[in-house]
């Protein structure tokens, strides 16, 4: 369980954010599988309800702050994922890992950066129980033209 009595989708909503309605697959693949305990969470994009809100390449003079909200709405997405599969966010006992893709030209090195906008919604949600490994990597394309896209594994109660 969360490490604090607060619940996850109440500390959602004191950030002013809350889950999406649908998390539409784009392709021929499950959202999540769990194993034992663990939960693998397909990438999911910049998408709300099912329409992409961001879009790729990273543009020069880009605003940080929106790049990150891009990946904070992918993370919004796992988070529908895990509410599906388990009933509630409060059965994550650990954030374990993030995979996060940036659409970006070659060279550009911020793309950690605007993962940060999803690694930072789990460690505000979950505490010390959101702080996960990640990989960050910047990619030529993404589905649907997003500028992100973020995966996940969590550990379930």
């Amino acid at each position: 369980m969360t490490p604090s009595a607060i619940q996850v989708e109440e500390r959602l909503a004191s950030l002013g954010l809350e889950l999406p309605q649908s998390s539409p697959s784009r392709a021929n693949f499950l959202p999540y599988k769990r194993s034992g305990n663990l939960l693998f969470l397909a990438g999911q994009i910049c998408e709300w309800n099912g329409k992409p809100q961001y879009f790729g390449p990273v543009p020069d003079g880009f605003d940080l702050e929106e790049a990150k909200a891009a990946a904070r709405m992918c993370a919004l997405n796992l988070l529908f994922n895990i509410k599906a599969a388990t009933g509630s966010l409060d059965n994550v006992t650990s954030i374990l890992r993030l995979g996060a893709f940036v659409s970006a030209p070659a060279g550009f090195a911020d793309g950690p950066k605007i993962a940060d906008g999803a690694s930072e919604l789990f460690i505000a949600l979950y505490g010390e129980a959101g702080r996960h490994a990640r990989t960050a990597v910047c990619v030529s394309s993404l589905p649907a033209n997003a500028l992100v896209e973020v995966d996940a594994i969590v550990e379930l109660a």
